[in-house]
């Protein structure tokens, strides 16, 4: 049989160069504060879109307090295992704790109760620990929409948001309550339907690793 090899690149690290070389000559980042621009960057590096840039939203300054939560020892918390198998952990301070939820024993008796989804009645387990940690949504808008109720309620106020839930039902209109809310909270999300786990993981990476590999 005939052997095909194809001509493409193949070296790690030129790969990871020429692409942000490439996004670099696609996009244009002067409407965004420095110390977003690793983040965005990573946001199109991970989905391949230059026109997400258009759709990007924040608050405050996410990057900052999001560093200074983990760096003081507060926990980041994630409403999915993908958006959590995504985050490189070498670059996060040696003791962040990574909490995810989704799977504690009493969620699902939660969730039934509340009528709600996993991912939003898993917040509820956050709470204890919420004041000062960072958070990052990758999947459930329910998730945020329930994050959203309970801080307008009083529960205690996270450093920053990382927002990214995706889909048809919901996703927009999550992110756009947030954009809302009048919350004095820092926050990054992106309008509309898309997002997604991988996108959230680029998030937390932009703000913690750059763009180191």
């Amino acid at each position: 049989m005939r052997q095909i090899r194809y001509d493409y690149l193949r070296d790690p690290k030129a790969i990871y160069e020429r692409s942000f070389a490439l996004i670099e000559e696609a996009c244009d980042f002067s409407r965004l504060p420095a110390d977003l621009v690793p983040l965005a960057k990573r946001l199109v590096h991970a989905c391949g879109l230059p026109d997400v840039l258009g759709q990007l939203a924040w608050q405050g300054e996410v990057v900052a307090r999001a560093r200074g939560a983990l760096g003081s020892g507060k926990p980041l918390f994630i409403d999915s295992r993908m958006t959590e198998a995504g985050i490189i952990r070498r670059h996060l301070p040696a003791d962040a704790a990574l909490i995810c939820r989704i799977d504690a024993p009493q969620v699902p008796e939660m969730a039934a109760a509340s009528g709600t989804t996993r991912s939003a009645a898993a917040v509820d387990l956050w709470l204890p620990d919420l004041e000062g940690a960072v958070v990052a949504i990758g999947n459930a808008p329910t998730a945020l929409f329930h994050l959203l109720e309970v801080l307008q309620q009083g529960a205690p106020k996270p450093a920053a948001i990382l927002a990214f839930p995706v889909g048809f039902v919901g996703a927009a209109e999550s992110k756009e309550a947030l954009i809302d809310s009048g919350l004095p909270v820092p926050f990054v999300t992106l309008r509309g339907r898309m997002g997604g786990s991988a996108l959230a993981a680029a998030a937390v990476n932009g703000i913690f690793a750059g763009l180191e590999g």
